[in-house]
C-alpha cells in the first residue's frame, strides 16, 4: 500500500517552516557542541545533547496542528499512516542530523545520546498533541527536561538511567528502552487518535 502525503497536507501542517526549524537547530548544536568541546571536553556537551532534542521535538509538535481537523476525521482514507508517515518523516532527518552535528565519543555525549533523545522527546510531543493539543505539545517536554537537567546525579547509571534518561551518556540501555518506548507509544497515539482538537 502507497500513502501520498498530498502537498495541502504539507502546507497546512507548516512542514516546509518546520524543516527550516530543525535545520537552525542542527546548526546551532553543531556550533554549541563545537565550541564547548574546544574549551572543555566531551562531556560538556550534555546541555546540547538535552536542550537540541527539545528544540526539535517543539518544532515536530507544533507542526502536528490539524487546522480542519474536522475534515480529517470525515475523509474517506484512513489518515492513520499519513500521520505516522509525516511524524517519521521529521524525526528520521532531525535525529540523524543532530546525531551528525555531535560526532565520536558514543561511550559519552555522542551521536548515540543524541539520537535517543530525539527519538524521546518527540515520542512525548506526539503524546501530548494527541492529550492536549500539538500548540501546547511543547510543554510537557521542556518542563520534564528542566526538571530533569536540575536534578540528575552526576553519575550515570541505576535508577536515573530510568528517570533521567535525558542526561544519561549513549549506551545506558535504560535509557534507550524509555526513550524507545516513548516514542513507539507516542507515534501510535498520534497515528490512532490524531491531534487534539483546539479551538481557534
Amino acid at each position: 500500500m502507497t500513502v501520498a502525503i498530498p502537498v495541502p497536507y504539507l502546507r497546512t501542517r507548516a512542514v516546509p517552516r518546520t524543516f527550516a526549524s530543525l535545520a537552525c537547530v542542527v546548526l546551532l548544536a553543531a556550533w554549541a557542541a563545537d565550541r564547548l568541546e574546544a574549551h572543555f571536553d566531551h562531556s560538556a556537551r550534555v546541555p546540547v545533547l538535552v536542550l537540541a532534542p527539545m528544540l526539535v521535538s517543539a518544532a515536530i509538535g507544533t507542526s502536528l496542528y490539524a487546522a480542519a481537523d474536522e475534515l480529517d476525521r470525515t475523509a474517506v482514507r484512513r489518515w492513520w499512516p499519513r500521520r505516522l508517515l509525516h511524524l517519521l518523516a521529521l524525526t528520521v532527518p532531525a535525529a540523524a542530523a543532530l546525531a551528525l552535528a555531535v560526532p565520536g565519543h558514543p561511550e559519552s555525549f555522542g551521536a548515540p545520546g543524541m539520537i535517543r533523545n530525539v527519538l524521546g522527546a518527540t515520542g512525548v510531543a506526539a503524546a501530548s498533541a494527541a492529550l492536549i493539543g500539538a500548540r501546547l505539545s511543547w510543554l510537557p517536554m521542556t518542563v520534564y527536561g528542566g526538571a530533569v537537567y536540575l536534578a540528575a546525579p552526576r553519575t550515570p547509571g541505576g535508577a536515573a538511567s530510568v528517570w533521567a534518561w535525558l542526561m544519561q551518556p549513549g549506551p545506558q540501555s535504560g535509557a534507550w528502552v524509555v526513550a524507545s518506548v516513548a516514542y513507539v507509544a507516542g507515534a501510535a497515539l498520534f497515528a490512532v487518535r490524531g491531534p487534539r482538537r483546539e479551538r481557534g
